[in-house]
Parts: C-alpha cells; structure tokens; sequence
C-alpha cells in the first residue's frame, strides 16, 4: 500500500513539472534534437509549422512529440529520421518525408526499439524506406498514419508497419501504399488490425509470419503485387475484411501456408486470380464469406485437413473449387453456387441433387495450365459433364450435400 502511494505522488509530481517545448525557426529553440536534449520526462514538444531537416533524431525520454500543421521533418534521404528508445511516448501530426533507403539498414520514419505504452498518430510519412519500425515492443497504438513510397522493386523497398517481436498492439484506420508490403507482422501475438486500407503495393497488403492469436477485420486489402500472405500461425480470426483486385500469375487474395485453428468469415474476395489459395492449413472455419468472381475461387493444395466451409457464397468464378488430392477430409454444407443447376422440388430453399464443385476441367488445369485458353469453349462443358456422370479423377466425397438455391451475403 505504502509503494502506491508513493508510486502515485510520483506521477502527480512528473505531471505538474511537466512542461510544454516549442520549436520553430524564430524560437530559443530552432531544432528538434535541441529539444529533445532539454526535454525533462513527461514533457510536451511543439514543433511549428515550418521545414526541419534532420536525420537520425534520437529520442530515450518519455515525451510527447507533437506536430503543428505543416510541420515537416525532411530527412534528405540520408537515413532513419526518429529513433524511439524509451516508454510511454507519444508522436502526433508530424509530416515526415524522406527517409533514407538502404541494402544493409532498416532506416525508418519512425523507429520503436523496446517500447511499451506509445501512441502514433495522425501522422503522414511519405518517400519512406520502411514507414513505422517497431521491434521488441508491446502496448502500442498505431492509428490513422497515412504511409506512402515511390520504390520501384521489391528488393529496394521496405514496408509500412513492421512489427517484429510484439505483444498486444492495436493498428488502425492507416492507410498504406507504394510499399514492399503495406503491414507486416513476425512474431507478433494478441495484437488487432482493423479499418486499415493497404493498396497498391509491391508485394503483400498484408504479411504475417509466426503470429499467434491475432485478429484481422473490417480492413480492405486492393491491387496489391501478390495479396495478403498468411504464414506458419495459429489462432488467427479474419473477419469483415475486403480482398480486391489482386490480380497476376502469382496473386492471391489472401493465401494460407501452415495455418492451424483460424477462423475466417464475412469477407469479400472479389475479382482476384485466386480467392484463397491454402497450403498445409488445418482446422479452419470458412463462414459467410462471398467469393465474386475471381479466376479460382478457393484452391486447395497439400496437406489441407478437417476444414470446413459452410454458408458461403461462390459467384461467377472462372473456376469455384481447385483441389490436388484424391483424398478429402474437408466439409462443404449449405454453400451457394451460382454454377449450380439442380433442382428444388419440395421448395426447402436448398437443393435435391449434391453439387460437386471439383470439375475435371479444374484438375486438368492444374496439371496443365496452358489449357486454361480453352474455359469457354465447349470441349470444356463436356469433360466436365463426363466426369458428373462418373467421378474418376476428382474426389468423389468431396460435395456439398446441400446446396443452397439462394445467396445468403448480400
């Protein structure tokens, strides 16, 4: 009892000595790092309008960093510009602009090494290396940043946030473009992205690697590079999110490699080469979501057990379901298929006749791409009938046994 009491004087105490530091160009003060350098812990600096050119800003005090309209810190395209080293920070308003790019260093905007309890916020980063860098941190908040590049090629680029090693972050209501990849997360747990717009990126709208515990939604993910990648995790909840428009040989709207436990429902994959594409992903719930179309739909690939798919909507795809195994442990149940041409004879609103999504023409395509020219031509109408009437090549189990005659999403 005695420790928080005294605990709780210390922190009124910061608070009344706290103080407020102005910086502009008529000011005792004309930088930001002479700022810094007087600053006492818990104090506020305001930097005025104006254009600051500096690099390599070193912040190791819990301070507030707040940002006038136009306020710029212009790092001339020499290196990282603000390097947080410290807790309990905040960073608000700034217009940062050109961060230094590197083969070797990971310059940033904006750099958190060991942060705990920080905010940003409001801010704009543009010609950035890497935007917003956190390492080895937990508790932040990072929320409505607008991140942008003009990088040219993967190799030379880096991306928006970047999260390695983190705990209970919350990244929202950002806007991420002309990056290598507009999120990226390694080994980040208990952490929400929500209401971000990712687009136009070189590579990934969004990357996750070894992230457990994680939940995605309500962003929208459009005409990036390769899509969204979702690597080697487990517990991962995405729902609500927009999958557009990534298109090319090697895009997906949202590809699954080593995912276990997830659960994943009311998106939108819309006109993307291929909606889900899934490798060695287990125990999934795909629920409610609406696959429009899109060149595939779903794909399936190895090492894909006890998934089930339940009241979707699959419309107009080139090609509703890729599946590369005779072997099939995954459900399918009250979906609907716009390809679906049976019958509802006691008006139940689902249909009398099972529909097998796999078409042969499917599995030929996946053997042999070339022959996708031939999709709208008749041969395809009629290898795909013959292998209706007697299933050889695909599943035979694999069905949904009650498919809906109507869209359940609107």
């Amino acid at each position: 009892m005695k420790c928080k009491i005294l605990l709780f004087f210390f922190f009124i105490s910061i608070a009344v000595t706290a103080k407020q530091i102005v910086v502009c160009e008529s000011c005792d003060i004309k930088n930001i790092k002479e700022a810094i350098k007087v600053a006492k812990d818990g104090d506020e600096i305001l930097i005025k309008k104006g254009v600051y050119k500096e690099h390599n800003i070193v912040i190791n005090k819990p301070i507030s960093l707040i940002g006038e309209e136009g306020a710029i810190i212009d790092g001339q395209n020499v290196g990282g510009i603000l390097i947080f080293e410290t807790n309990k920070f905040k960073i608000k308003g700034l217009k940062i602009i050109n961060v230094g790019a590197s083969y070797t260093v990971e310059y940033a905007a904006i750099k958190v090494i060991k942060g705990i309890d920080f905010m940003i916020e409001n801010c704009i980063l543009e010609n950035v290396y890497f935007g917003i860098l956190i390492e080895k941190s937990k508790r932040g908040i990072i929320r409505n940043n607008k991140i942008s590049s003009n990088r040219k090629n993967e190799a030379g680029s880096g991306n928006g946030i970047h999260i390695w090693s983190g705990d209970d972050m919350k990244v929202y209501n950002n806007e991420m473009y002309g990056l290598r990849d507009g999120i990226y997360f390694e080994f980040v747990k208990k952490s929400m992205v929500y209401k971000n717009f990712s687009h136009n990126n070189i590579r990934y709208g969004l990357h996750f690697m070894f992230s457990n515990n994680n939940v995605y939604h309500h962003n929208e993910f459009r005409n990036n590079g390769a899509g969204v990648a979702v690597m080697f995790s487990k517990y991962i909840t995405m729902h609500h999110n927009k999958f557009r428009l990534n298109w090319g040989s090697a895009s997906y709207g949202l590809l699954l490699k080593e995912i276990y436990d997830a659960e994943i429902y009311d998106n939108l994959f819309e006109q993307n080469t291929i909606g889900i594409n899934a490798e060695g992903s287990t125990r999934i719930n795909y629920k409610n979501n609406i696959f429009l179309r899109n060149g595939w739909a779903v794909k399936i690939r190895g090492a894909c057990y006890s998934n089930i798919f339940i009241n979707n909507d699959f419309m107009n795809n080139s090609l509703d379901l890729a599946y590369n195994s005779n072997i099939n442990d995954n459900k399918f149940n009250n979906n609907y298929w716009s390809e679906y041409t049976g019958y509802d004879l006691d008006k139940n609103g689902i249909g009398d006749v099972p529909y097998r999504p796999v078409k042969l023409f499917s599995y030929i395509v996946n053997k042999t791409p070339e022959a996708l020219i031939l999709l709208r031509s008749l041969f395809v109408d009629i290898v795909n009938f013959s292998e209706k009437v007697s299933p050889v090549f695909t599943p035979d189990d694999l069905m949904d046994i009650n498919p809906l005659m109507k869209r359940i999403n609107d």
